[in-house]
């Protein structure tokens, strides 16, 4: 980040010496990348995050270790005291203008209140299974968030809830399937992300329902999962290839385009194993490739993470292709020529693409 930043200040002051800007917006064009970096992630705050992290993993495994020797009274006020000082500590450090230090000790609270969770359960012997706990748990950070307006603990939160919805729907002895209710918490939790201005929310939220996807598709094996993921997502991509720039301000968060073609490869990917060979097969691959291709040619190559997930998803579809197909092969010859002609096949995809690209931005830069 520190050299993008000086890379960036370097290039300011080369359009002040080329005369392209004047010195009073150079001048705001420093403050500005300044204030920006200011606002990100540094690298004590990143080591605080890991700190917080690592504590509330000690005091798990802690609880874990089964306290024989401490009277009932005293392991209770324990971890009461740790829940106290993780969000007392939060506080200070807000109060003083340490937001970061103050998300990590917020992350210490949550964790201190799971702790609890699992030692009152131990000694008093409660009902339940992790399941429920993971879903209390994931209330309590949710309600903190809440209270709080902590990105951070939003973040924790829809983890909790994710794996809450794994823990309930991955059970194949007693044929369990994907919980619907998971998608209405997700939804409140996208909610709650916008309260606390969380992006890193938004992002897990999408990877969740992807799983969710998942989920559906093994418990039930039912095709309407992942068709509907494909259609989706398919959605979702020319919407905010569409909205461009402004696609950022509308869904909250930057990166839309790459989820929606990482949902849709994950659609693929179960429609493939499904149909294996036959019609199906064929259906399925041309119509990942089209969308590859359909990728390319709508962002017209302004997107570098999309222009390369689309090549990668195209080189992925032949692979496919040729791995479902390979007891067709005439031996080592066929397995030769097939990977030759593989590998034709993408290059000559990507120049082509590449050329219309660079051809494109030099007409839009000779264009007064």
């Amino acid at each position: 980040m520190a050299n993008h930043r000086a890379r960036l200040k370097k290039e300011i002051d080369g359009w002040l010496a080329a005369g392209l800007i004047d010195a009073a917006t150079a001048g705001r064009l420093h403050a500005d990348v300044e204030a920006r970096a200011g606002s990100r992630f540094g690298f004590a705050s990143v080591l605080a995050a890991f700190a917080a992290l690592l504590f509330g993993a000690a005091i798990l495994l802690f609880v874990a270790a089964n306290w024989e020797a401490m009277p009932r009274l005293v392991r209770v006020g324990l971890i009461l005291l740790l829940i106290l000082l993780g969000y007392g500590f939060g506080a200070v450090a807000r109060l003083r203008g340490q937001a970061r230090l103050a998300e990590a000790g917020h992350l210490v609270g949550i964790a201190a209140f799971g702790a609890g969770m699992a030692l009152v359960g131990q000694m008093y012997h409660l009902s339940g299974d992790e399941a429920q706990a993971l879903l209390v748990w994931c209330g309590a950070s949710a309600l903190s968030a809440v209270l709080l307006r902590s990105s951070v603990l939003t973040a924790a939160a829809v983890a909790l809830a994710t794996a809450w919805m794994w823990s309930e729907g991955f059970d194949f002895w007693r044929g369990g399937a994907a919980p619907v209710v998971s998608l209405p918490i997700l939804a409140a939790l996208w909610v709650l992300s916008l309260w606390t201005r969380s992006a890193l929310s938004r992002h897990l939220i999408l990877l969740s329902l992807s799983s969710y996807v998942v989920l559906a598709f093994v418990g039930d094996d039912a095709l309407f999962a992942p068709a509907l993921l494909a259609a989706g997502s398919a959605t979702l991509f020319v919407v905010a290839i569409r909205l461009g720039a402004e696609a950022g301000r509308v869904f909250g968060m930057e990166g839309v385009p790459v989820h929606a073609m990482l949902a849709f490869g994950l659609a693929m990917v179960l429609l493939h194993l499904t149909f294996g060979d036959g019609a199906g097969l064929a259906v399925v691959a041309l119509l990942s490739f089209a969308a590859s291709i359909g990728a390319l040619v709508l962002s017209r190559g302004d997107d570098r993470a999309v222009r390369w997930l689309a090549y990668l998803g195209f080189g992925v579809e032949l692979c496919l292709v040729y791995v479902l197909t390979i007891g067709t092969m005439l031996g080592t010859a066929g397995f030769l020529l097939a990977s030759g002609l593989l590998l034709a096949v993408m290059a000559f995809v990507v120049l082509r693409f590449e050329r219309r690209f660079r051809i494109s931005s030099q007409a839009q830069e000779k264009t007064p």
